[in-house]
């Protein structure tokens, strides 16, 4: 949203009804801020300043100061808060926590946040719907880095394995907009010019407390009355009697106090209380040995049951929550920090060094990664799955209802292709220079090309010395002659520099149905004409961009406004044209974004009847 430089088309001060309306449309937008919070972000007697762009964004801020609000359309539909807000009001949005700081380069480097990059709770994904206003975190910190709006809801998430974009980034530190302002600052000494880490002034208690307090508010508001805690990152050993709510929350807090500074490798989780409370009884400790045997046994119910090689590479973090904890028996707590190993990357290191799986260690996110699994080994040929029938009946049950979707849910990812540019960089890596990848995967790919060749500059590690490979990906073509080369970049700058010299794609999805187009996404146009009599008609165009029968809708809208509708085809071959009797422009754009789930960025609305 603010990776390019816009200039503002005007300036002015918000008049008392204007600002009035705007403090309305925050409290609707952002339930869980009091009116004390909104407050403090746009104080009574403080003038409110609103800068208008030319891509239609407003961006509101107190006059003088730090911007706080910014409207993507300037209607009051679509407000977010920018990081200066949030670093006042931490708890105004609920968060996605990262798997570590190191994550954090991509999302300062302009990428989009990826569910491998989110650490999911023990307790499973918290519950959210598509579209939602939601930040990002890292651990240890409680400062946001990021905003942006959810592309999936949570039972799409689970059905894709936990894997695709999470969240469309709208505005992160260090964009356009935080740089916008005289003399920007920082909330914390945690955050640095190209990554952000834990807040070394901040106490681990205080972090904690602070967490807890985030994810308390979260379940208020997705889960209503349900009182279980949602939201606590996969490397937090987290122990609490089922006793009184302040009790409960004291001892997680003490918990997540020790661990809270562990290596995001160093993965600690326990059973779900619910499983502790229905046995009435608590279990025998197990002893070191017995931790190790269960953890064997788990891993090879696992590789037997669950894992597919289709599957890998997958992330130790993954591989622990989502396969090897569901193999454990009913009522038994494993904890990977009570083995002999402690750490979940030294177990599976371990398990790596008899040749019964294959792990690496993956440098950037710090973490490991199963890569492969030997099927022919001795342990794995003479282990016995156990059958679990009660597992398969909820998972058909799940899938049943999964099915049974409408399959209008619409999916849009960005995706990126080779260049000619970009090829010699892939080649050495040993990408595949014919497939598809997303904005993610490509900046890891260019950090992997940097990390080869060692290219990071050893008095600033925050810098890139170009070699003539990387520099000729970068800046071939685009640099004007008789012009000098750079021979550096910002870490900062190298991830979107390298996608952008690649070919755009997208990738649109609608149930089962699934296309792949060259370039950016076009967007639908819904406009509303005079024709003789003063009769108004709305027009309806650029549908197949979204999977959408403009035959099917027409039949629909035509029952819908009990109007007539006519369909025809537009000159070029550019498509369909729906055309609808009256004016229902604002409707017809609500129906559209609510029937067939098209993001309100993609469409694009004109009124030619007002004056």
């Amino acid at each position: 949203m603010f990776k390019k430089a816009v200039e503002a088309r005007s300036h002015q001060r918000l008049s008392g009804a204007d600002r009035k309306k705007l403090k309305r449309n925050l409290k609707d937008k952002f339930p869980r801020a009091s009116d004390s919070d909104i407050d403090s972000l746009l104080p009574p007697k403080v003038e409110i300043s609103v800068s208008k762009f030319q891509n239609r964004v407003h961006v509101y801020g107190v006059e003088g100061g730090f911007p706080i609000f910014f409207d993507i359309d300037g209607r009051g539909t679509d407000i977010f808060p920018t990081v200066y807000a949030l670093w006042k009001v931490p708890e105004l949005l609920p968060s996605f926590m990262l798997k570590g700081g190191e994550v954090s380069r991509y999302i300062i480097g302009g990428a989009d946040l990826m569910f491998p990059g989110i650490s999911i709770p023990a307790e499973g994904l918290p519950s959210f719907t598509a579209g939602e206003t939601w930040a990002v975190k890292v651990p240890g910190n409680p400062a946001p880095i990021a905003v942006g709006t959810t592309t999936m809801s949570s039972t799409e998430a689970l059905k894709a394995g936990l894997r695709g974009k999470a969240l469309k980034i709208t505005h992160y530190y260090r964009d356009l907009l935080w740089e916008s302002v005289e003399g920007p600052y920082v909330p914390n000494a945690g955050f640095y010019e190209d990554v952000v880490f834990e807040d070394p002034t901040l106490s681990s208690s205080q972090i904690s407390e602070s967490y807890a307090s985030t994810t308390e508010g979260s379940n208020d508001q997705e889960n209503g009355s349900n009182e279980k805690e949602i939201g606590q990152p996969v490397d937090v050993d987290v122990h609490s009697e089922p006793s009184s709510t302040s009790e409960a929350q004291i001892e997680v807090g003490d918990e997540i106090a020790k661990e809270i500074t562990a290596h995001v490798g160093d993965l600690k989780v326990t059973d779900n209380h619910s499983a502790d409370q229905s046995n009435g009884e608590d279990q025998h400790p197990l002893s070191t040995e017995d931790v190790d045997m269960l953890l064997e046994k788990c891993l090879l119910q696992a590789l037997h049951t669950t894992i597919k090689d289709k599957d890998l590479p997958m992330p130790g973090s993954t591989l622990w929550s989502n396969h090897v904890l569901p193999c454990r028996p009913s009522g038994i707590t494993l904890d990977i920090k009570k083995s002999s190993y402690k750490k979940l990357s030294k177990w599976l290191q371990a398990k790596s060094s008899t040749g019964l799986i294959s792990v690496k260690e993956d440098k950037y996110k710090k973490e490991s990664v199963l890569l492969s699994v030997n099927r022919k080994h001795s342990d794995y040929s003479s282990f016995k799955p156990e059958k679990r029938e009660v597992e398969k009946t909820v998972q058909t049950g799940v899938a049943t209802v999964s099915e049974g979707r409408s399959l209008k849910m619409l999916e849009v990812a960005e995706i990126y292709k080779s260049s000619v540019h970009v090829n010699p960089i892939l080649a050495s890596v040993g990408a595949d220079t014919g497939k598809l990848y997303s904005a993610s995967d490509a900046t890891d790919i260019v950090f992997t090309y940097v990390e080869k060749e060692n290219l990071v500059k050893p008095l600033d590690k925050s810098i890139v010395v170009l070699d003539p490979i990387l520099c000729d990906a970068l800046f071939k073509g685009a640099i004007k002659k008789g012009a000098m080369y750079p021979t550096e970049i910002h870490k900062r700058d190298l991830g979107a520099a390298f996608v952008n010299r690649m070919q755009a794609h997208h990738v649109v999805t609608r149930g089962s149905e699934s296309v792949v187009r060259k370039g950016g996404l076009k967007t639908i146009q819904i406009m509303t004409e005079r024709r003789q009599g003063n009769k108004k008609v709305t027009k309806l165009s650029g549908l197949e961009s979204f999977l959408v029968d403009p035959e099917a809708l027409a039949s629909e809208l035509q029952k819908k406004f009990a109007c007539s509708t006519t369909v025809s085809e537009l000159p070029g071959k550019k498509g369909h044209e729906v055309l609808v009797q009256g004016g229902v422009i604002d409707d017809l754009a609500k129906h559209m974004i609510e029937q067939y789930g098209i993001p309100k960025r993609y469409i694009e609305v004109l009124d030619k009847t007002r004056r």
